[in-house]
């Protein structure tokens, strides 16, 4: 225990003429639910008024005190060694005056020490980037869990967490060591964090926020972004230097060189390679010098272990090919871009234009994992660049060159479009792509700045077009890159009605360097922007009057009124997921209207997307003032999930449910939080329940569950679903032909099989992508070369092929219906979908990844049934369990034929192959014959 007087923790921030932002720094601290600490302000000797403010903190609170030194060492070292020898808690940190402390920093820092005796915490650092406003997490891969590590040989990956400001330090351990930062060199973190880790008994490791990293908007004030610097980089080597000699002196074993070796390259090294394409030749040229000797004293190991396009872009370096170099750093880290050229030898694919002559070469220079020539079209990897912009007047005239090394696009010409969007519009400009030769395209494209849509106040921000090929129904988008040593082009351009922007046209500072177009405001329309509170207070009642216009009330009100004209007969609304599209059980209804040459006039509601409507269907916006309308005088409603609340039923209308699934979780009043939720929200779903006049029922098992949930008393169809009669009758022509169409445009080899993965969202994480649980690369690898992954996720998640899997893996997010992926499989993997009792009707197998079923199981909604019980396979946990049931499928099936024998009898009880014409004829009356 400290005594009254003795502060628990000294914190150290270090300031030099940042007079703006030191008080944040130092309020952030004040602000700590740990009151016991004090604040050293350590002035590396500032020539603005940061004394002057310094002063002031530390008059306006006992626990700040001001240091200043006598000179400016030009860094950040010397002001933080001055911290360490004035502070007088047993605990120390440090903290840029640019920089935040949250709230509970110190305390749960402290604690975490006070609790596990180490040597110093690390934790979570949040990196804020001012620009725009958005932030990411330090090395969250690091931070996973809070955990005590018997020295760095346990966890040698914490050399990446090279920053010494989101730490706590035992000061005694600091002195015990003589810890100090270097003096006279940029990156004095890295030696002294590595010295912090190698030195450590123990350290502990926590997964939350302890810093917040403010990335400046101007990189001239921050010294890790000036990058293009060259002392910036004799300043990291520098350190890197020091580090390797400490580790030699302080004899760790080879795999932590190895270790630091990495570090240095997937991390300090890796930030340069990134930035060759933005530095002129010369840079490059005095780079590689400065470098590569350094470069040839790293380990063989830690190379090895480098990224696929880091560790060629580093050989090209190594190797003086210095252009092709600055080529393949474009690359690195996007895996969606394809290098210019490849050669092919004796089955093996190699980056560049000529074919490698040494072993060397033909190891490092590798790509044969890439499967180019093995994808799909949808994605394809491609590589598009800008090759000169011309400017006439508002029309930039591009030349673009288009790179396939995989050769998917063939001889003939290809259509494209550019797609620029600002307000959340997008103009497509279309053009055509001409062969050259072999893998590589060109073309031409006008883009009429005046014409692209910037809203009634204008657009001030950047923008990168992309470019979409088109194949039959198919698209393949990827991003347009800008030339190589481009020079700027600004126009002033004049819109149709606003005034005038300033347009630059230019490549991307950073990154791959795509071609970019920035708009801002010029002349009068430019004071748009400043006019602030008073434009916001215009926009906000605008936006009122708007929303009360369209309010539920009056839509409700309007939808009465028209309720009181005659139903107008034979109107039919079809609507299926919430207007989604041409999709699940309406469609198949409508399909079985037109067959039978039903006189009626059907209308389809749409959220927006038209694309899957088949031509001559009248559509009508959901919401709209024409939707409400149309629900109002339909003598019919087909539906798959419910109407909005506020159309109520009225005389002559009748309404056909068709649901969209049996179901694993609880629905209607076996949901808690409707069962147990106030008796207005009770009120409104039986309202819209009782709407129904017509409910379709898969199964004996759905009426158990569904219909006494949702209390509904009306009449039940007992024929199956619609959307199933394809999949029960899947052995017609007609639905055999559709699964070899689907196969066909999957690019499904002849005599491949077929694995689909349909997984359900998870409440609560709707696109976060978070639904896709298996280790696809782990699959892909384990998987015997006849299958195919096809990878379908729900429509409230989002999947996109990683570029190194497109041999193997397809998107099948693509195909509005679903049944044609059913179809064309051969087994299905899902986990708690109701697709699983829908493939029942086909007899194959279903494969069920359930990692996280505890939790799925016991969460608030609650399921109907254990899938223990149920289950029609085998319930997965580990990829690799995956990958051995794959391998001996057939057993597999053997093993589990009793079980999906009762799953079938249990969920597809009344599913015949004809539920779209029972259907059709118990609604809309018998057919005639």
């Amino acid at each position: 225990m400290t005594s009254p007087s003795t502060p628990d923790v000294s914190v150290v921030v270090i300031v030099y003429n940042d007079a703006e932002r030191l008080p944040r720094a130092v309020r952030s601290v004040l602000a700590q639910t740990l009151n016991s600490l004090e604040v050293i302000i350590a002035d590396d000797c500032s020539t603005d008024t940061t004394p002057d403010v310094a002063r002031q903190l530390e008059a306006a609170d006992p626990r700040v005190r001001y240091v200043r030194l006598a000179e400016n060492s030009g860094g950040c070292s010397a002001p933080r060694n001055r911290g360490i020898e004035v502070s007088r808690a047993p605990y120390v940190m440090f903290l840029d005056s640019d920089d935040e402390l949250p709230p509970h920093a110190c305390k749960s820092l402290l604690l975490t020490l006070e609790k596990s005796g180490a040597d110093f915490a690390t934790g979570e650092v949040e990196r804020y980037f001012e620009a725009t406003g958005k932030t990411g997490l330090w090395y969250p891969n690091l931070f996973l869990e809070e955990e005590i590590v018997e020295g760095l040989k346990d966890k040698p990956e914490m050399l990446f967490d090279n920053l010494s400001t989101n730490k706590m330090y035992r000061k005694a351990f600091i002195e015990q060591h003589s810890l100090r930062f270097p003096v006279g060199i940029h990156y004095e973190d890295h030696l002294f964090s590595a010295q912090a880790f190698s030195l450590a008994k123990s350290f502990a490791v926590v997964p939350w926020i302890v810093y917040r990293w403010y990335l400046a908007a101007n990189e001239k004030l921050s010294i890790s972004s000036s990058r293009h610097k060259m002392q910036n980089v004799m300043d990291r080597l520098t350190a890197a230097r020091l580090v390797d000699e400490f580790l030699t002196q302080a004899g760790v074993g080879e795999d932590l060189k190895t270790a630091k070796d990495e570090k240095f390259l997937r991390h300090d090294f890796r930030l340069y390679l990134g930035d060759l394409p933005h530095r002129p030749a010369s840079w490059v040229a005095e780079f590689a010098e400065a470098t590569l000797p350094y470069l040839d004293t790293l380990s063989e190991k830690a190379y090895e272990g480098l990224p696929f396009d880091e560790r060629i872009c580093l050989y090209l370096l190594r190797q003086g090919r210095l252009e092709e170099a600055v080529e393949q750093a474009r690359t690195l880290g996007r895996p969606q871009i394809a290098p210019r050229y490849v050669t092919r030898e004796n089955g093996r694919t190699f980056w560049g234009r000529v074919a490698p002559e040494t072993d060397a070469a033909r190891d490092n220079l590798d790509v044969t994992e890439r499967h180019y020539e093995s994808q799909v079209f949808e994605s394809a990897v491609l590589r598009h660049e800008v090759e000169s912009v011309q400017a006439q007047g508002t029309v930039l005239h591009l030349r673009l060159r288009t790179y396939d090394p995989g050769l998917l696009l063939g001889d003939e010409p290809v259509n494209a479009r550019l797609n620029l969007g600002t307000t959340g519009r997008v103009m497509k400009t279309r053009f055509r792509l001409l062969p050259t030769g072999p893998g590589e395209f060109s073309g031409e494209v006008a883009l009429d700045l005046a014409q692209v849509p910037l809203g009634i106040n204008g657009f001030v921000g950047r923008r990168h077009p992309t470019v979409t090929l088109e194949q039959d129904d198919l698209v393949n988008t990827n991003i347009l890159l800008g030339s190589l040593g481009f020079v700027p082009l600004s126009r002033q351009i004049t819109y149709r009605r606003i005034e005038k922007h300033s347009v630059r046209i230019e490549n991307e500072p950073t990154g791959a360097g795509r071609f970019q177009i920035s708009w801002d405001r010029v002349g009068a329309f430019k004071e748009v922007k400043r006019l602030g509170p008073v434009q916001r207070r215009i926009k906000r009642k605008v936006k009122a009057t708007r929303k009360k216009l369209n309010s539920h009330e009056n839509k409700a009100s309007l939808y009465r009124a028209l309720s009181r004209l005659p139903i107008r007969k034979g109107l039919v609304l079809f609507e299926s997921v919430e207007g989604k599209g041409y999709l699940d059980n309406p469609r198949y209804i409508h399909e079985e209207l037109v067959r039978q040459g039903r006189p009626l006039e059907v209308v389809w509601s749409h959220s927006g997307d038209t694309s899957t409507f088949p031509e001559g269907v009248k559509l009508v916006r959901r919401g709209s003032w024409q939707y409400v309308r149309t629900v109002a005088r339909a003598q019919f409603w087909v539906d798959s999930h419910g109407l909005p609340s506020i159309y109520t039923k009225r005389p002559g209308n009748h309404y056909l449910q068709t649901w969209h699934g049996q179901t694993m979780k609880t629905m209607g009043y076996d949901i808690p939080s409707l069962r147990n939720g106030p008796d207005e929200e009770q009120h409104k779903h039986q309202s819209m329940v009782d709407r129904w006049d017509l409910l379709v029922s898969p199964s004996e098992e759905f009426e158990r569950t569904f219909v006494p949930a949702n209390k509904y008393t009306g009449d039940v169809v007992r024929t199956g679903y619609p959307r199933n009669d394809v999949l029960v009758r899947w052995q017609d022509p007609e639905q055999v032909e559709r699964a070899r169409a689907a196969r066909a445009r999957l690019g499904v080899p002849d005599g491949a099989r077929v694995l689909l993965y349909a997984p359900t969202f998870r409440d609560g994480e709707r696109n976060t992508g978070s639904s896709i649980r298996i280790d696809l690369h782990e699959l892909v690898e384990g998987l015997e070369d006849d299958w195919i992954v096809v990878v379908r996720a729900h429509y409230y998640d989002r999947f996109t092929v990683p570029p190194d899997l497109g041999h193997v893996v397809r998107n099948g997010s693509t195909f509005p219906d679903v049944n044609d992926l059913l179809l064309a499989s051969d087994a299905l993997l899902t986990d708690y979908s109701s697709l699983m009792f829908d493939y029942a009707n086909l007899g194959r197998p279903i494969l069920l990844f359930v990692d996280d079923y505890e939790n799925y199981k016991h969460g608030e909604r609650g399921t109907y049934y254990d899938l223990e019980e149920i289950a029609p396979g085998p319930m997965l946990r580990e990829t690799s369990e995956l990958v051995d049931v794959l391998r001996g499928l057939d057993d597999v099936v053997e093993e589990y034929a009793e079980r999906y024998a009762r799953f079938h009898k249990m969920f597809c009880s009344y599913e015949t192959g004809h539920a779209s014409r029972t259907v059709v004829n118990a609604f809309f009356g018998e057919e005639e014959q």
